[in-house]
Protein backbone atom coordinates (compact mmCIF):
# COMPACT_ATOMS: atom_id res chain seq x y z
CA UNK A 1 0.00 0.00 0.00
CA UNK A 2 1.31 3.45 -0.87
CA UNK A 3 1.59 6.21 1.69
CA UNK A 4 -1.73 7.98 2.00
CA UNK A 5 -3.71 4.95 0.86
CA UNK A 6 -6.24 3.81 3.40
CA UNK A 7 -7.09 0.25 4.19
CA UNK A 8 -10.78 -0.42 3.87
CA UNK A 9 -12.22 -3.54 5.39
CA UNK A 10 -14.19 -5.55 2.88
CA UNK A 11 -17.34 -7.43 3.72
CA UNK A 12 -17.93 -10.67 1.84
CA UNK A 13 -21.55 -11.53 1.31
CA UNK A 14 -22.86 -15.02 0.76
CA UNK A 15 -26.36 -14.94 -0.70
CA UNK A 16 -27.20 -18.56 0.06
CA UNK A 17 -30.80 -19.74 -0.08
CA UNK A 18 -32.08 -20.93 3.29
CA UNK A 19 -29.65 -18.83 5.33
CA UNK A 20 -30.65 -16.14 7.80
CA UNK A 21 -28.41 -13.07 8.02
CA UNK A 22 -27.24 -11.10 11.05
CA UNK A 23 -26.41 -7.63 9.72
CA UNK A 24 -24.75 -4.74 11.49
CA UNK A 25 -24.04 -1.31 10.03
CA UNK A 26 -22.87 1.93 11.64
CA UNK A 27 -23.43 5.65 11.48
CA UNK A 28 -20.68 7.78 9.97
CA UNK A 29 -17.70 8.06 12.34
CA UNK A 30 -19.79 6.51 15.13
CA UNK A 31 -21.94 9.65 15.44
CA UNK A 32 -24.95 8.95 17.63
CA UNK A 33 -27.40 9.87 14.89
CA UNK A 34 -29.97 7.26 15.87
CA UNK A 35 -30.70 9.02 19.13
CA UNK A 36 -32.83 11.23 16.88
CA UNK A 37 -36.32 9.72 16.71
CA UNK A 38 -36.90 11.26 13.27
CA UNK A 39 -33.97 9.33 11.78
CA UNK A 40 -35.09 6.09 13.44
CA UNK A 41 -38.55 6.53 11.93
CA UNK A 42 -36.95 7.04 8.50
CA UNK A 43 -35.08 3.76 9.02
CA UNK A 44 -38.26 1.95 10.08
CA UNK A 45 -40.02 3.16 6.92
CA UNK A 46 -37.07 2.18 4.72
CA UNK A 47 -36.82 -1.32 6.20
CA UNK A 48 -40.57 -1.84 5.75
CA UNK A 49 -40.32 -0.73 2.11
CA UNK A 50 -37.26 -2.96 1.55
CA UNK A 51 -39.21 -5.94 2.92
CA UNK A 52 -41.85 -5.47 0.26
CA UNK A 53 -39.32 -4.97 -2.53
CA UNK A 54 -36.84 -7.70 -1.60
CA UNK A 55 -39.04 -10.34 0.08
CA UNK A 56 -37.44 -11.03 3.42
CA UNK A 57 -38.74 -11.81 6.88
CA UNK A 58 -37.48 -9.67 9.74
CA UNK A 59 -36.79 -11.74 12.84
CA UNK A 60 -35.06 -9.23 15.11
CA UNK A 61 -33.68 -5.69 15.18
CA UNK A 62 -32.08 -3.17 17.49
CA UNK A 63 -31.25 0.42 16.57
CA UNK A 64 -28.44 1.55 18.87
CA UNK A 65 -27.43 5.24 19.00
CA UNK A 66 -24.61 4.74 16.46
CA UNK A 67 -25.30 1.38 14.81
CA UNK A 68 -28.05 -1.03 13.74
CA UNK A 69 -28.51 -4.79 14.11
CA UNK A 70 -30.92 -6.72 11.88
CA UNK A 71 -31.62 -10.43 11.72
CA UNK A 72 -33.48 -11.28 8.55
CA UNK A 73 -34.38 -14.22 6.40
CA UNK A 74 -34.73 -13.81 2.61
CA UNK A 75 -37.79 -15.71 1.41
CA UNK A 76 -36.63 -16.10 -2.20
CA UNK A 77 -33.77 -18.30 -3.36
CA UNK A 78 -32.33 -15.51 -5.51
CA UNK A 79 -31.60 -12.45 -3.39
CA UNK A 80 -28.93 -9.85 -2.69
CA UNK A 81 -28.10 -8.73 0.85
CA UNK A 82 -26.25 -5.78 -0.70
CA UNK A 83 -29.47 -4.62 -2.41
CA UNK A 84 -31.50 -5.19 0.76
CA UNK A 85 -29.06 -3.00 2.70
CA UNK A 86 -28.99 -0.36 -0.03
CA UNK A 87 -32.81 -0.17 -0.02
CA UNK A 88 -32.83 0.04 3.78
CA UNK A 89 -30.12 2.67 4.12
CA UNK A 90 -30.34 5.04 1.11
CA UNK A 91 -33.77 6.54 1.88
CA UNK A 92 -32.55 7.39 5.40
CA UNK A 93 -29.55 9.24 3.97
CA UNK A 94 -31.66 11.32 1.58
CA UNK A 95 -34.26 12.27 4.18
CA UNK A 96 -31.81 12.90 7.04
CA UNK A 97 -29.43 15.04 4.98
CA UNK A 98 -32.34 17.04 3.51
CA UNK A 99 -33.68 17.68 7.01
CA UNK A 100 -30.29 18.73 8.37
CA UNK A 101 -29.60 21.01 5.38
CA UNK A 102 -32.88 22.82 5.91
CA UNK A 103 -33.16 22.88 9.71
CA UNK A 104 -29.75 22.28 11.29
CA UNK A 105 -26.92 23.09 8.88
CA UNK A 106 -24.35 23.33 11.71
CA UNK A 107 -25.02 19.69 12.64
CA UNK A 108 -24.73 18.68 9.01
CA UNK A 109 -21.08 19.73 9.08
CA UNK A 110 -20.31 16.84 11.47
CA UNK A 111 -21.13 14.55 8.56
CA UNK A 112 -18.82 16.28 6.08
CA UNK A 113 -16.46 13.89 4.33
CA UNK A 114 -14.09 16.40 2.75
CA UNK A 115 -14.73 14.74 -0.62
CA UNK A 116 -16.24 16.34 -3.68
CA UNK A 117 -18.20 13.35 -4.89
CA UNK A 118 -19.90 12.55 -1.59
CA UNK A 119 -19.90 15.70 0.49
CA UNK A 120 -21.83 14.29 3.46
CA UNK A 121 -22.33 10.81 4.78
CA UNK A 122 -24.89 9.35 7.18
CA UNK A 123 -23.70 5.72 7.21
CA UNK A 124 -20.13 4.53 7.63
CA UNK A 125 -18.53 3.37 4.40
CA UNK A 126 -17.83 -0.29 3.96
CA UNK A 127 -19.91 -3.39 4.13
CA UNK A 128 -20.62 -3.45 7.82
CA UNK A 129 -21.00 -6.93 9.22
CA UNK A 130 -22.90 -9.81 7.60
CA UNK A 131 -23.01 -13.24 9.17
CA UNK A 132 -24.89 -16.11 7.57
CA UNK A 133 -26.76 -18.23 10.11
CA UNK A 134 -27.72 -21.82 9.39
CA UNK A 135 -28.25 -23.29 12.86
CA UNK A 136 -31.28 -22.58 15.04
CA UNK A 137 -29.15 -22.44 18.23
CA UNK A 138 -26.89 -19.76 16.69
CA UNK A 139 -29.94 -17.85 15.48
CA UNK A 140 -31.49 -17.78 18.96
CA UNK A 141 -28.15 -16.80 20.52
CA UNK A 142 -27.75 -13.98 17.97
CA UNK A 143 -31.24 -12.60 18.65
CA UNK A 144 -30.63 -12.67 22.41
CA UNK A 145 -27.25 -10.99 21.94
CA UNK A 146 -28.56 -8.09 19.87
CA UNK A 147 -31.57 -7.63 22.18
CA UNK A 148 -29.27 -7.33 25.19
CA UNK A 149 -27.07 -4.71 23.51
CA UNK A 150 -28.84 -1.67 25.07
CA UNK A 151 -28.66 -3.33 28.52
CA UNK A 152 -24.93 -4.08 28.20
CA UNK A 153 -24.35 -0.44 27.27
CA UNK A 154 -26.31 0.77 30.31
CA UNK A 155 -28.98 2.53 28.25
CA UNK A 156 -31.87 0.61 29.85
CA UNK A 157 -32.32 -1.93 32.62
CA UNK A 158 -34.18 -4.52 30.53
CA UNK A 159 -34.01 -5.16 26.78
CA UNK A 160 -37.76 -4.68 26.43
CA UNK A 161 -37.42 -1.02 27.52
CA UNK A 162 -35.44 -0.04 24.42
CA UNK A 163 -37.90 1.55 21.96
CA UNK A 164 -36.20 0.60 18.72
CA UNK A 165 -35.82 -3.09 19.43
CA UNK A 166 -37.80 -6.24 18.78
CA UNK A 167 -37.16 -7.50 22.32
CA UNK A 168 -40.57 -6.26 23.51
CA UNK A 169 -42.25 -7.93 20.54
CA UNK A 170 -40.64 -11.27 21.36
CA UNK A 171 -41.61 -11.15 25.05
CA UNK A 172 -45.12 -9.91 24.24
CA UNK A 173 -44.95 -6.58 26.12
CA UNK A 174 -45.52 -4.41 23.04
CA UNK A 175 -45.62 -4.39 19.24
CA UNK A 176 -42.71 -2.04 18.48
CA UNK A 177 -42.24 0.15 15.43
CA UNK A 178 -41.38 -2.78 13.11
CA UNK A 179 -43.42 -5.94 12.77
CA UNK A 180 -41.57 -9.19 13.35
CA UNK A 181 -42.25 -12.28 11.26
CA UNK A 182 -42.58 -14.69 14.17
CA UNK A 183 -44.46 -17.30 12.14
CA UNK A 184 -41.43 -18.05 9.98
CA UNK A 185 -38.93 -18.13 12.87
CA UNK A 186 -37.70 -21.71 13.28
CA UNK A 187 -38.97 -23.67 16.27
CA UNK A 188 -36.35 -25.01 18.63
Amino acid sequence: MREGDRYRKRCRRWNSAGHAHALTFSCYQQHRLLLEDRFCRHLVDAIDAARSTHAFDLWAYVFMPEHVHLVLYPTCDDYSIARILQSSKQPVVRKALAFLREHRPAELERLATGQRRQTYQFWQKGGGYDRNITKVEILIETVRYIHSNPVRRGLVQTAEQWRYSSAGVWDGTWTGPLAIDRDSFPAF
